[in-house]
């Protein structure tokens, strides 16, 4: 038991820093019963300041002056509004964390995938469904390579979104492949971006004076 109290006061020293336990300290040594209660509750005020998020738990008060309790050594003697207790501290379990159990039916593409397949049966207007259609086809095309480097073509996605929009959500697949609607124009667009900076290159090396100098050189009938 004393391993375990002594863990326990350096958890809570870690949690509130060496000024709070020397104020702790400090406390535990003055003489007069009252200062002791007086300073304890001012250092319980600073403690729920550092520790916020015990206001969001039960009896959060009461549990401030069990850590001050052990942050002690289970010494302070103070009229303190609860009942001081060492014990209900050391055999605190911690919560139990909460996961999400809706898991989206297909992993690869996530679940904000399906958000947006929600928001687009939302839509009323024909032209903006399609435009979504269109984008979220795009981006499960994109999500389904970084996760398989297999070639995924473009009935297996719109299969796949008529699947999570339970058939609300469809498009003509000749229309989507004959333009290509689910591939993303990333790529062509950093190629033209390179095309476009080599070419003022070659046009600098063309009209470099250092270049002209050399082909005058050797055109120069003295250095033959």
């Amino acid at each position: 038991m004393e391993a375990s109290t002594s863990f326990k006061q350096d958890l809570l020293l870690r949690e509130y820093g060496r000024n709070v336990q020397d104020l702790v300290n400090y406390i535990t040594k003055l003489e007069d019963r009252s200062e002791r209660t007086r300073q304890s509750q001012l250092l319980i005020n600073l403690m729920a300041k550092l520790n916020p998020q015990l206001r969001d738990t039960q009896d959060y008060q009461q549990k401030l002056w069990n850590h001050l309790y052990v942050m002690s050594g289970s010494t302070l003697d103070v009229d303190a509004p609860y009942p001081l207790s060492a014990m209900e501290y050391l055999n605190d379990k911690p919560q139990k964390m909460e996961y999400p159990i809706d898991t989206p039916k297909y992993k690869h593409y996530g679940k904000n995938v399906e958000l947006l397949v929600q928001r687009a049966l939302e839509t009323e207007d024909e032209k903006e469904r399609e435009a979504a259609i269109i984008s979220i086809g795009k981006l499960m095309k994109t999500l389904y390579k970084s996760y398989n480097r297999e070639n995924i073509t473009d009935d297996v996605i719109l299969g796949d979104i008529r699947e999570i929009s339970k058939g609300k959500l469809d498009m003509d697949l000749a229309y989507i492949e004959s333009n290509n609607l689910f591939e993303s124009n990333i790529k062509q667009q950093d190629n033209s971006s390179n095309n476009y900076q080599q070419r003022p290159q070659n046009q600098n090396n063309n009209n470099n004076p250092r270049n002209n100098k050399k082909t005058n050189r050797s055109s120069n009938p003295r250095n033959k």
